[in-house]
């Protein structure tokens, strides 16, 4: 097989999650199965290209050789941390897993203005880059949730955030950081520390003192998902099929704010 960068499969590991979803959707299990199987090859591949990159710095002979992870742009490591968990996140939690499971430094206060400059950039040459770093939408007004960062290669309703989408995505993160975890080995201390944090918010997944096992971790967020998965996946499906009215800027960064008016303002 041809070989293909870091970028090519974080494009296929995005397409292959909406299809897997579109697949259990639709009831076809048979189909989904299929696709999960070469979403874990793809990750895996992406894995093995990621410790690659790391084991070739890690082996340099000039001192204090700063990691590749340290190398990239600001925004090309928040996308890598974005595609792992694979849900729309705030900047706490993607410094935190950034710190778990990569080399260099994220500071959550300049992720804060990263959305806007995204913005900007698509707005002087829209689609130019292969992904932006773009905002997750209310499914009510289709406006940009504040503080939440989503990549705009994921299908658009993946990036629709509901009454039931901050728990339901907290879940799916919480199987996506154990299943790394599984398939990369040791955790080490920020890791194990990371996975913890998770399971003390799962029911069943772990005590105040266990250390966060992989497998019982996504057990539990599997069983709770089977409760609110699917009314919000119907909410985010209609939220997105609205959502496609809306033009290019607005489908990646949200819809105007409405300008509430009141009673006196109106009749003056």
């Amino acid at each position: 097989m041809a070989d293909v960068t870091m970028d090519e499969l974080e494009e296929k590991i995005s397409k292959l999650r909406g299809q897997i979803r579109r697949a259990i959707s639709d009831g076809d299990r048979v189909k989904a199965a299929s696709l999960r199987a070469e979403l874990r090859e793809a990750e895996n591949r992406w894995d093995a290209a990621l410790q690659e990159a790391d084991a070739a710095t890690s082996t340099a002979v000039v001192p204090e050789l700063p990691s590749v992870a340290s190398l990239l742009p600001m925004r090309e490591q928040v996308h890598q941390v974005l595609t792992l968990i694979g849900v729309p996140a705030a900047p706490k939690l993607i410094v935190a897993v950034h710190e778990a499971f990569s080399s260099g430094e994220l500071v959550s206060a300049k992720l804060t203005s990263l959305r806007r400059d995204e913005e900007r950039s698509f707005r002087s040459a829209p689609h130019a880059r292969p992904y932006y770093l773009c905002s997750a939408l209310s499914v009510d007004q289709l406006v940009a949730v504040r503080g939440l960062l989503a990549v705009s290669t994921w299908p658009l309703d993946r990036r629709m955030i509901g009454s039931l989408s901050p728990r339901v995505d907290f879940l799916y993160a919480a199987i996506r950081l154990a299943e790394h975890v599984e398939r990369t080995g040791d955790p080490g201390p920020q890791a194990s520390r990371l996975l913890w944090r998770f399971a003390t918010n799962i029911p069943g997944a772990g005590g105040p003192f266990d250390a966060g096992d992989p497998k019982r971790i996504i057990a539990a967020a599997q069983s709770e998902l089977g409760v609110h998965d699917e009314a919000d996946r119907i909410q985010r499906r209609e939220a997105a099929e609205r959502a496609r009215r809306l033009d290019d800027v607005q489908q990646l960064f949200g819809a105007e704010r409405l300008r509430l008016v009141t009673r006196s303002t109106a009749t003056r």
